[in-house]
C-alpha cells in the first residue's frame, strides 16, 4: 500500500516529465525559426546597406568593376554579379547546407541564404548573401540540459514541499485516523476529532460523527436484544422442556402419545439449540467477547479430547494427537473451546464407525482431519442452516460458529479433501 501523496505525485511528476521532454523539439523549433528571422532581416539590412554605399561612392564603371571584384574576393560569404534584364527574379529565401573543408571534411554548416537584385548606377545587379545559423545540435543539446535542470529542480522542490506540506495539512486527517484506529465500539464512548480549519476534513469529522452515533445507538439496541433473548427466551424454552419430561414419565402415555411427545422433545431441544447457538453469534458480530486473556491452547485441546473420548469409543473411532506442548496464545478461552469442540464434534458426525480422526497442533495452526468418502460441499460449507449430511442433530450453525470465532480472533480457517480425508485447518 502506498500514501495518498504518493499516488498523486507520481502521476503529476510523470505529467511534467512528458511536458518538458515535449517541450525541448517545440523550443527548438521555436529559437530556430526566430533566429532565422533575425539572419533574414540582418541579410535584407546588408544587402540594402551595400548598394546604397556603392551608389553613394558615384565611382567610374571600371573602378565599379574593380570594387565589385575586390568585394567578392574580402566577402567570401557574399556575391554581387552583373545580370541582364531577362535575368530579374523575385528576391529568394532559402536555408544551405555545405563542408568547410579548411575546418574538417565531415562537418557541415547551415546558412541562411538570400538571393536579391539591386541596382547600383540604375543597372541590375544579383547580390547573394550567405550567413551562418547556429549549430543545431549544440542547440538541442543546450535547451536539453536546460530541460533536465528545471525537472531536476521542479522534483527535488516538490518532494520537499510534499514533505514539509503533509505534516501540517494532513495532520487534522491523521488525527482522526489514530482516533478511530483505537475506537472500541463495545466501549461506548464518545469519539472526540480534532477541530480543522480544511473544509473536507470538517465535514469527514462531521460524517464521522453521524455514523459512530447511529452505529452505537444500533449496538445498544442489539445487545440489549441479545441480553433480553437470552434471558427471556430461554426460560420458557426451559419450562416446556421440564414439562416434556414429566410428560414422558407418565405411564398413562399411549404408544402413539408418547412418540408424539418425544418428537416434540427432541425438536423442542433443537430449537434450544438453535437459539444458543443464534444468540452466540449475535454476540460474536456484536464484539461482546474479550480477547485479550492468555490461553494454554494445546491444555485446552486435550481437555476438549478428554471430555469427548466416550463420543470417540461410542464409534470405535482412532484418534492420532500430535499436539505440541507450551503453545501459548491471546483469545477468549470460552470462545475458543466452543471452536474446538464443534471442530471435533463436526469430525466424529461425519467420520463412518470404525474410521480415525488426526489432531494437531503447532504454533501456528491447528487442524483436525477425519476420514471421509467424498468432498463436502465448498459452496455450503460455512454457511447458516446449510446441511452437509443426513443427520438432523445438528443445528446447522457450528460451522459458522467456527468461522466467526475465527473471524473474530483474526484467524483463517480453510478446508480440503486429501487422501479420502475431510481436513480443516486454523491458521493462528
Amino acid at each position: 500500500m502506498k500514501p495518498l501523496l504518493s499516488k498523486t505525485t507520481k502521476p503529476f511528476l510523470i505529467y511534467v516529465l512528458i511536458v518538458l521532454m515535449i517541450s525541448i523539439p517545440v523550443y527548438y523549433l521555436v529559437v530556430d525559426t526566430i533566429w532565422k528571422n533575425e539572419l533574414d532581416e540582418h541579410n535584407q539590412i546588408i544587402v540594402e546597406k551595400t548598394a546604397y554605399e556603392f551608389n553613394q561612392l558615384k565611382l567610374s564603371d571600371e573602378q565599379l568593376e574593380k570594387s565589385l571584384e575586390l568585394w567578392n574576393h574580402i566577402q567570401p560569404e557574399t556575391n554581387i554579379e552583373r545580370i541582364s534584364e531577362n535575368q530579374i527574379k523575385g528576391d529568394s529565401v532559402y536555408t544551405n547546407e555545405r563542408h568547410l573543408p579548411f575546418i574538417s571534411e565531415d562537418k557541415k554548416e547551415r546558412y541562411r541564404c538570400l538571393k536579391k537584385v539591386i541596382y547600383i548606377h540604375d543597372r541590375p545587379y544579383l547580390f547573394t548573401i550567405q550567413t551562418n545559423i547556429e549549430e543545431s545540435h549544440e542547440t538541442i543539446a543546450v535547451i536539453a540540459m536546460i530541460t533536465i535542470f528545471f525537472f531536476v529542480m521542479i522534483v527535488v522542490g516538490l518532494l520537499y514541499l510534499n514533505r514539509r506540506l503533509s505534516a501540517s495539512i494532513w495532520k487534522p486527517f491523521r488525527d482522526t485516523l489514530n482516533r478511530l484506529k483505537i475506537f472500541k465500539l463495545s466501549s461506548q464512548t464518545r469519539i472526540e476529532f480534532p477541530a480543522s480549519d480544511t473544509t473536507e476534513f470538517e465535514e469527514l469529522n462531521q460524517s464521522l460523527y453521524k455514523l459512530i452515533e447511529h452505529n452505537v445507538s444500533v449496538y445498544k439496541t442489539q445487545k440489549e436484544f441479545t441480553e433480553n433473548a437470552s434471558h427471556e427466551l430461554q426460560t420458557p424454552l426451559a419450562i416446556i422442556k421440564n414439562k416434556l419430561d414429566l410428560l414422558l414419565q407418565d405411564r398413562d402415555l399411549t404408544e402413539k402419545q408418547y412418540r408424539i411427545v418425544e418428537e416434540m422433545n427432541k425438536a423442542l431441544t433443537r430449537s434450544s439449540r438453535i437459539n444458543k447457538n443464534l444468540l452466540l453469534l449475535a454476540k460474536i458480530d456484536n464484539n461482546q467477547f474479550d480477547n485479550s486473556e492468555n490461553i494454554a491452547l494445546d491444555e485446552l485441546l486435550q481437555q476438549s479430547i478428554d471430555i469427548l473420548q466416550e463420543h470417540f469409543e461410542q464409534k470405535n473411532i482412532a484418534v492420532h494427537e500430535k499436539i505440541s506442548p507450551d503453545i501459548q496464545i491471546k483469545g477468549n478461552s470460552s470462545l475458543i473451546e466452543i471452536m474446538i469442540n464443534n471442530l471435533i464434534i463436526n469430525a466424529i458426525r461425519h467420520t463412518l464407525p470404525g474410521g480415525s480422526i488426526d489432531i494437531q497442533l503447532t504454533d501456528s495452526l491447528l487442524e483436525i482431519s477425519n476420514s471421509g468418502t467424498e468432498k463436502l460441499n465448498t459452496d455450503l460449507l460455512f454457511k447458516r442452516f446449510s446441511k452437509l449430511s443426513a443427520d438432523n442433530n445438528g443445528s446447522g450453525l457450528g460451522l459458522s460458529i467456527i468461522q466467526e470465532i475465527c473471524k473474530f480472533h483474526h484467524w483463517t480457517i480453510s478446508y480440503r479433501f486429501e487422501n479420502k480425508h475431510h481436513i480443516f485447518s486454523v491458521k493462528l
